[in-house]
């Protein structure tokens, strides 16, 4: 077993910020002396913030209100083009902000409406320090029925209020709508599952939206995430310790089974429901990693990771002999050299690896590992406490 995280769950970094000062302001109108629309007698729209203000505080809405009748169109636009959301009120006398705003950046905002029109330019307070984040699965990455969505902040957020106010900040798009839930796995990790295996075929989108997020005092999101993967064929993989047997399904059928051999007494494998985190053609499993440096060191081939600790599903040719009949490795299930190739070939990340037999149970968090948890269990973990039933991708 080889331990420490190395699990290729790469994401693209992106960066939040943490800042000081908190600014606010009020419009009175909005700065902007735009044309009536031949209303003499009627006021332009009121923006909020006014005109000019600086300093103003990322989690601030942008608002809008008419002073008579509908508003046709706002807009609210930083430097290069980018457009903050919003959401027009049903009677159409006013318009507010959906999420937030980037920090350090100058917006304007244009209003026009039956009224009139009028502009607002306005510029958020700077930040001080940042906070990044990561996601996985990778950008446009096919992954198995089991994997799970990771947002990693390099910061914590430590208080149930603004765990809230992040979950509710997450939108998950599917072309196969299905309940979900976010499950915080520490101040620094949130995760997503659905109630049940993802349907092969899947397209999902994630859209975090993290830009003027206040994490804690003075801490504020920098920057929008859009994160989009695609579910592949139903691949699930039992593991039974005491028959020394893997049984490999593609989509419920039985794809292959192999004479496999877990670990032995004292170094038992892990039982629980795993997914394929990471995988390596080549690479060198070290005793030293366990705290047992000169028990072994020896180049394996054909690895599948299934812990961060270093469970791994890996072509051993020294245990044929075993192999269908009895457990004698360090904690990996050993397979013959072209059971493990093909294994290897066939295996997408966040496939299903369930192992039973063995008196040692899996920790949540040794790796991803969503399914560990009953859905009760998981959804006791969200901030919001409830679950989320994804809306359509379009």
């Amino acid at each position: 077993m080889l331990r420490g995280r190395t699990a290729a769950a790469g994401a693209a970094i992106t960066g939040l910020v943490v800042l000081g000062v908190t600014g606010c302001s009020s419009g009175d109108g909005g700065g902007g002396k735009g044309g009536d629309g031949g209303k003499k007698d009627a006021a332009p729209p009121a923006i909020t913030p006014a005109n000019g203000t600086q300093q103003v505080a990322p989690d601030q809405p942008v608002t809008v209100k008419s002073a008579k009748g509908r508003l046709t169109e706002v807009t609210v636009t930083d430097a290069k083009g980018g457009k903050a959301e919003g959401k027009l009120a049903d009677d159409g006398s006013s318009w507010r902000s959906t999420w937030g705003l980037k920090p350090g950046t100058t917006y304007t905002v244009t209003a026009k409406g039956e009224s009139g029109t009028a502009t607002s330019t306005f510029t958020t307070l700077k930040p001080r320090a940042k906070l990044e984040s990561g996601m996985s699965p990778l950008e446009g990455e096919k992954v198995g029925v089991g994997m799970p969505v990771q947002l990693l902040l390099t910061r914590p957020v430590t208080t149930k209020e603004a765990k809230a106010a992040l979950e509710r900040r997450l939108e998950v798009r599917m072309s196969k709508p299905v309940e979900g839930a976010w499950n915080w796995i520490s101040d620094k990790e949130v995760d997503f599952r659905p109630k049940e295996y993802w349907p092969s075929g899947q397209k999902v989108q994630v859209r975090a939206h993290l830009a003027g997020f206040k994490a804690a005092e003075g801490v504020y999101g920098m920057k929008d995430r859009v994160l989009n993967f695609t579910v592949g064929p139903r691949h699930v993989t039992t593991i039974d310790a005491k028959t020394h047997r893997a049984t490999v399904t593609d989509g419920g059928k039985t794809a292959r089974t192999m004479k496999v051999s877990l670990g032995k007494p004292g170094d038992d494998s892990y039982t629980g429901v795993m997914i394929a985190q990471e995988k390596n053609p080549a690479m060198v499993m070290d005793s030293a990693t366990t705290g047992n440096p000169g028990a072994y060191r020896t180049p394996t081939k054909w690895n599948v990771r299934m812990t961060y600790s270093g469970t791994f599903v890996h072509s051993a040719p020294w245990s044929t002999g075993s192999q269908g009949s009895a457990n004698v490795s360090h904690g990996c299930v050993n397979a013959a050299p072209d059971d493990a190739k093909w294994f290897y070939e066939f295996t997408q990340r966040g496939d299903v690896i369930e192992v039973t037999g063995t008196t040692r149970k899996l920790q949540f968090g040794n790796g991803p590992t969503p399914w560990a948890k009953s859905w009760e269990g998981w959804l006791e973990g969200s901030a919001l406490g409830a679950p989320v039933t994804g809306t359509p991708l379009g």
